[in-house]
């Protein structure tokens, strides 16, 4: 399928080939017949995307701030990885379209093949042919509504929040700052509110056009019309609220809405303006200042928005779904008119010059539509051929896989192309020798897409059953949301395939009991977790350095973890599991690969009103350590440093940029690495030579289970207030 697409790196637009998404569960595949260009907000980022490095920074502080304590954690070698990989990818444009449902998701029973939907979202509206839309985030068009006034739904959704966040009642005056797209469907909700309206912009056009649709009387902010309006529907005591609609570098919005609004009126910030507010005219009139988030609530809740978590009606009347289909319905009854708005319609392959000719100014338009041509009729594709796996039991030792031929490239398959994976991964397999990367496999059509263009995969595709079912694939990494792992590795064993997974293997003891019966069934015991630190060159030597012990031995590591920016999905611990079962398996495994051995018992306790967790691990020789993984720490200290103390000598590791062992005789490494390496080429050197060899993985089968049973130990522990015993712990 064609989706519009923008690389913020280079600027450049294009409409790219990508994969058909995906129908999961909890949603539906929407086939767009059209949708709307946000001449505002979309604009603005294709704007932004043609700007100098400089001034993408000037324009995005926030980032900027987020940039400088990456490097400070990670190290800059790894936050320019992350941050190039970032900027020069493909991202998405559009958030409102309207469509017929293609395919119906498991769980829905509101919609069914054929009917019409009005859908929202910058990540599931997108200007594409094939939309994969979660549930509270399509509305039914009603019955008779034009499908090109229906793609107007989103943006009405956010000018309706708006008016809901101004309060306004009948016979209220009301002054909408900002003619644009937002603005005149502002405009359009208060007039039909029973408000009047004023309206100011500096275009003459649109100010003849908001009257039209039911303003009092509009006129350039800086002229004297406006405030003459205003003081003659009011009586010169100023409107009741205002509405911040525009968009742009000036402060003359807000000094302009202090002026006349009347004592305590409302001013909303609907739009993205300046807003430096003048304290004495703010303070003086006690104005009370609001912010209209979006489409209303839910927006920004992964609940409410991917999981399909309603809130009830009665402590939540409007929600963004609730809003969306209230929009339709007033367009429906003829109640709004969104047809004066469409400056003009292109066709979606146009879609590179429409946008250009909006950039440059040759185009001027309140509203533009793309038109998607019409769904040719064909016939059902035959569903892909089942493939049989041998059941096999696995032997009582570990499985060596034949060895490949001579000169034949590894060919690898990626399920997941996220941050991690293409800024820590893909990098050191892209240019190895011997390696093919073979297929990305994403439920978003554009990741799949922009892993394929930048490190060359021959194909992407959302089709998993595919992949698993391709006889030439030697091995499959699965770097997707924790919740997916084992389930992945699971099929992927069941396939016959050699499986990278990213931590966690599991989350739960009866997802890795399914992971170890795929073993059994399968005889395949071909897997490696991405525990990278007992890779890492730095920490490899400083155990060298330190020698083989002789007693016990005490480590403390320390894991400064830090905060979580809201909305990540990290923290959505109903599906994903807690921060420590996510990643707690890393340090972990560090401290078994130093003492080489597997825990026995595990001990855990949580400090009170937050996510720090104290965790004891008990080895079988008397050697004990302490995970002190804290998210209550100062950003600018190391993430990561620990001790090893046994024989009279102890190992130091700081943040994996020096390291140091103190004995009869002081080694400490000579200077610092010009990165953090955290042994991650290491490891898929490992791995890749096992596959490639047939040879043992680089991590036995038994120690990634003891590591993950022992993580998810930490939760038992906290639960029963007691040491955990590790059953059948070597």
């Amino acid at each position: 399928m064609k989706q519009v697409v923008q690389n913020y790196k280079s600027g450049e637009l294009a409409v790219l080939d990508v994969p058909v998404p995906g129908c999961k569960p909890g949603g539906v595949l929407v086939r767009s017949a059209f949708s709307l260009i946000s001449t505002g907000t979309e604009l603005m980022k294709v704007s932004e995307a043609g700007m100098s490095m400089l001034g993408k920074a000037r324009s995005r502080p926030d980032q900027v701030a987020k940039v400088a304590q990456s490097v400070a954690t990670n190290g800059v070698g790894a936050t320019y990885r992350k941050v190039m990989g970032k900027l020069d990818s493909y991202t998405p444009l559009g958030y409102s379209l309207c469509g017929v449902v293609e395919q119906v998701g498991a769980g829905m029973d509101d919609v069914k093949v054929g009917d019409l939907v009005a859908c929202a979202g910058n990540e599931h509206a997108l200007h594409a042919e094939l939309n994969w839309v979660p549930k509270n985030l399509y509305a039914p068009v009603p019955d008779g509504l034009a499908s090109r006034h229906a793609a107007f739904g989103t943006v009405g959704s956010i000018a309706l929040q708006g008016v809901r966040r101004g309060e306004s009642q009948l016979g209220d005056v009301a002054l909408v700052i900002g003619l644009g797209l937002i603005g005149q469907l502002v405009v359009q909700l208060l007039a039909a509110s029973g408000v009047r309206v004023v309206g100011a912009d500096p275009d003459p056009v649109r100010c003849e056009l908001a009257e039209r649709l039911g303003a009092a009387a509009c006129g350039d902010p800086a002229s004297a019309a406006v405030e003459a309006a205003v003081a003659e529907l009011t009586g010169g005591h100023g409107v009741d609220q205002v509405y911040l609609a525009a968009g742009g570098g000036s402060n003359q919005p807000v000094e302009l809405a202090a002026r006349l609004c009347r004592d305590r009126g409302r001013v909303v910030d609907i739009g993205k303006c300046r807003l430096d507010l003048p304290w004495n005219a703010y303070y003086e009139k006690e104005l009370d200042v609001r912010f209209s988030r979006s489409y209303g609530p839910g927006r920004y809740d992964p609940e409410y928005e991917l999981d399909g978590r309603d809130y009830p009606i009665g402590y939540v009347r409007w929600t963004e779904r609730r809003n969306l289909a209230c929009f339709l319905d007033l367009l429906a009854r003829g109640r709004i008119d969104v047809e004066p708005l469409v400056s003009h319609t292109a066709d979606f392959d146009d879609a590179v010059e429409t946008y250009q000719r909006l950039k440059d100014g040759d185009l001027k338009a309140v509203a533009v539509l793309f038109r998607y041509p019409d769904r040719p009729d064909r016939a059902a594709e035959p569903a892909a051929p089942a493939v049989a796996v041998p059941v096999v039991k696995r032997r009582s030792g570990p499985v060596s896989a034949p060895a490949r031929p001579v000169g034949a490239p590894v060919r690898l398959a990626f399920v997941g192309a996220g941050n991690y994976a293409t800024s820590m991964l893909l990098p050191h397999l892209a240019q190895r020798d011997g390696v093919e990367l073979s297929t990305v496999v994403t439920t978003t059509a554009l990741s799949a897409a922009n892993a394929q263009r930048k490190f060359g995969f021959a194909g992407a595709t959302t089709d998993l059953d595919a992949v698993l079912g391709d006889p030439s694939i030697d091995a499959v990494f699965v770097v997707t949301r924790h919740s997916s792992h084992a389930e992945l590795t699971r099929r992927a064993l069941l396939a016959g395939k050699a499986v990278f997974v990213e931590k966690p293997l599991a989350l739960t003891e009866d997802e890795l009991a399914g992971v170890l019966a795929a073993v059994e069934e399968s005889g395949n015991d071909r897997l490696q977790v991405g525990f990278n630190r007992r890779f890492a060159p730095l920490l490899q030597e400083a155990r060298k350095r330190f020698g083989a012990r002789t007693g016990p031995a005490s480590v403390r590591y320390l894991v400064n973890a830090g905060r979580l920016d809201h909305g990540s999905w990290y923290l959505q611990q109903g599906t994903e599991g807690s921060r420590f079962a996510g990643e707690g398996g890393h340090f972990i495994d560090t401290v078994s690969w130093l003492l080489a051995a597997d825990p026995v018992s595990v001990y855990a306790v949580a400090a009170s009103g937050n996510e720090d967790l104290q965790v004891v691990l008990r080895y079988p020789d008397g050697s004990t350590a302490t995970i002190s993984y804290v998210t209550s720490g100062a950003p600018g200290f190391p993430k990561e440093t620990l001790d090893l103390v046994a024989d009279g000598k102890v190992l130091r590791l700081d943040d994996f940029v020096r390291a140091a062992v103190y004995g009869r005789k002081r080694w400490v490494s000579s200077r610092l690495p010009k990165a953090r390496d955290k042994g991650q080429a290491a490891e898929l050197a490992a791995f890749i030579k096992a596959v490639r060899t047939g040879g043992p993985m680089p991590v036995p089968l038994e120690s990634l289970v003891a590591t993950t049973a022992a993580t998810l130990a930490v939760r038992a522990g906290l639960v029963g207030g007691a040491p955990v015993t590790l059953a059948g712990a070597r």
